[in-house]
């Protein structure tokens, strides 16, 4: 059943309201609980998962039965369906405005934004359950605010089928990878191609979540671990941030979980999977294209768990299920500690226009490469040969094997920027601007034509993948710093980054950014070249060149020699010096985002 008109939003409004207004029932018993406050996956013992209009249906009659609740959605999919988002609060801070003036710590709670990892959507409907209607976690709703996204890609989740999550245990059928126009919206949180992305950003702008979850399920290598986690404890956190994911978030989740009688390991892989004493490398790389990533950009921590797919389906849930429940338990003992970590960050951000504390915008992070001895929970494993393959195939047991192997899991800054006053883009990046003002990146416009020395860059070695990647043409090119003065129409977007944005505004600016917009592939125009010469025009030119200028020819001559691909095409032999000629386009392979590094002159076009 695909629910996809106006009227369900209609619908919306209207329970909206009567949850809000209606009085709250008795709790019933868990014991005695009726189906229609069970799960699908509850009812069949976890063999199944509910679909859309399932979960929709669930999410009406929690806000219909009580007043602590309310149902509504936060935008449309690409294929019209509501994007549903269950809301639950004691003290009623229903919206973004009352949520952002409570005291009580606001999570976000995103389920399915790969439906076929459905576990989360199980776990939070059912938990939701268990605060409203059974009142057996009603305790967890006393300190602080949910937001709940039960589906976040409705599209892919409604490719429904058999056959989608081919390496994970349960259950039968699950929905889609990747939305209706195939992508994938774990790989667009800067980029925000995806209609669903953009209601995403809208919502985290204005809610201004403290806390994201984001529920997976894994795929991989079969161990014996339930959960593996990331979150925001890297350099690319503010400190304030990775040291209350680091020191108060993540022992109040792991340490019960352990005590639950659960096994959890940091997001990891094994250097050889067929030689576990090679080494586990902790996964360090998740830049702001991901949900944990993007978080620790905007100065809010942010949680990763993959409940391992080898696993039974119902495992999966009820870990998911433990998790949250220790997470809004940790939340509820804060005492104010989270909401003081996130003013620091932003303060300490705006201060140091995006720094750290060594007044670097730290851009990639990676594994320092430092290890220690660790005992890895694994399963025995056989390696058999395989005629299809031409290759040895791993055959995992059941028996449990503890490997003495290495840990890595040391980050370090492999990559910074020191951070500029402010951003300069010309006013027909239209495009560009757009996506700016939807991740809450604050900025103003020229109101005159101005003459600035600024810095930037230009592109040496341009190339393109073979293959699109989510949807993008993706560039890659060696950035070369430039110093000059440029001419800036009225219009133009300064973006200062005395603002607590500022990490994400050099993110997504730039250049060597991993996750930046023109690495994203939405600046491609500038690397095309667009006027040409003729054989016959350029080269009784490129001979007078040559002439005039011996370092030009002796260069020319060098590469010759240095290059035999080059010396067989007398295409690129005349390029060689059309592009050195006065004919050739200035402004190709040339950043038009510009970094103003001058405070005196930002104060000025701020008309302080």
């Amino acid at each position: 059943m695909h629910i996809r008109d106006g009227r369900f939003v209609v619908g919306l409004v209207a329970l909206a309201l009567v949850g809000c207004g209606s009085m709250q029932r008795g709790y019933l018993s868990p014991d005695a609980l009726p189906d229609r406050w069970r799960t699908l996956a509850e009812r069949t013992n976890y063999a199944e998962t509910g679909r859309y209009a399932e979960v929709v249906d669930f999410c009406q009659r929690l806000a219909q039965h009580a007043p602590q609740a309310r149902f509504q959605s936060f935008g449309l999919s690409g294929e019209g369906r509501p994007l549903p988002l269950l809301i639950l609060s004691s003290e009623r801070a229903f919206t973004p405005e009352a949520a952002r003036g409570s005291d009580r710590p606001l999570i976000l709670i995103q389920n399915c934004i790969h439906p076929g990892e459905c576990m989360g959507k199980d776990a939070s409907l059912a938990l939701a359950r268990d605060i409203l209607v059974t009142g057996t976690r009603a305790d967890l709703l006393e300190g602080v605010n949910i937001l709940i996204m039960p589906i976040f890609n409705v599209d892919g989740h409604e490719r429904f089928g058999p056959h989608n999550r081919i390496n994970q245990l349960g259950p039968k059928e699950t929905g889609w990878r990747t939305t209706a126009v195939n992508l994938n919206l774990n790989r667009d949180y800067t980029k925000t191609d995806a209609v669903e992305m953009q209601a995403w950003l809208r919502l985290w702008n204005a809610w201004q979540p403290d806390l994201l979850i984001d529920n997976h399920s894994t795929d991989g290598m079969d161990h014996r671990y339930d959960v593996l986690y990331a979150a925001t404890t890297t350099q690319l956190a503010a400190e304030p941030i990775a040291a209350w994911a680091q020191h108060v978030l993540l022992p109040g989740i792991l340490e019960p979980l352990a005590a639950d009688g659960y096994e959890t390991l940091p997001y990891a892989w094994p250097r050889d999977r067929r030689d576990l004493s090679e080494g586990i490398v902790v996964a360090q790389g998740f830049g702001p294209r991901y949900s944990t990533g993007y978080g620790a950009v905007c100065n809010r921590p942010a949680v990763l768990v993959e409940a391992h797919s080898r696993k039974p389906y119902k495992r999966r849930v009820r870990v998911t299920y433990a998790l949250l429940v220790h997470t809004l338990e940790t939340l509820n003992r804060d005492q104010g500690e989270l909401h003081h970590a996130i003013a620091e960050a932003d303060q300490q951000c705006t201060a140091c226009q995006g720094g750290e504390q060594d007044g670097r915008v730290p851009m990639r992070i990676e594994s320092n490469g430092h290890s220690y001895r660790f005992t890895f929970k694994a399963y025995e494993q056989k390696l058999r040969p395989s005629e299809i393959t031409g290759d040895t195939i791993i055959e995992y047991t059941r028996t449990p094997l503890d490997v003495d192997t290495l840990l890595y899991d040391e980050p370090r800054v492999a990559g910074d920027v020191a951070p500029a006053a402010a951003y300069l883009i010309p006013p027909q990046w239209s495009d560009v601007i757009r996506r700016l003002d939807l991740h809450g990146v604050r900025f103003f416009r020229l109101d005159r034509r101005e003459s600035l020395d600024v810095a930037s860059y230009r592109f040496e070695d341009v190339e393109f993948r073979a293959n699109p990647y989510e949807g993008r043409q993706i560039p890659s090119y060696k950035a070369v710093p430039t110093r000059e003065r440029r001419e800036y129409p009225r219009g133009t977007v300064v973006v200062p980054l005395d603002q607590p944005r500022a990490k994400l505004a050099a993110h997504l600016l730039e250049p060597d950014a991993p996750d930046s917009l023109i690495a994203w592939g939405l600046f491609n125009a500038v690397f095309e070249q667009k006027e040409y010469a003729e054989a016959y025009v350029m080269e009784p030119i490129a001979q007078q060149m040559a002439a005039a200028d011996p370092q030009l020819h002796r260069e020319f001559e060098q590469k010759l020699a240095d290059d035999a691909e080059f010396a067989k095409k007398p295409g690129a032999r005349l390029n060689f010096f059309y592009r050195r000629s006065p004919y050739h386009d200035a402004a190709q392979n040339r950043y038009p985002v510009a970094r103003l590094t001058d405070v005196a002159a930002l104060q000025r076009l701020r008309g302080e």
